[in-house]
């Protein structure tokens, strides 16, 4: 088993190397439910894009 380790300082940005103490959040044109492209607010690199299918029920 490995080790956890609970650390309590931001993470780096893997472009900039600036602590991430915010993320911006822009949402992209999806049909089916929500997009999300995360970058940093320091260098605007994409840090990762998120999808969440939304289906209303009703």
């Amino acid at each position: 088993m490995i080790p956890l380790q609970e650390r309590h300082d931001p993470p780096l940005c893997p472009h900039c190397k600036e602590p991430l103490t915010r993320l911006v959040r822009t949402r992209i044109q999806e049909p089916l439910g929500k997009a999300y492209v995360w970058s940093c607010p320091h260098c605007r690199c994409t840090l990762g894009i998120t999808h969440r299918k939304g289906f209303w029920m009703g």
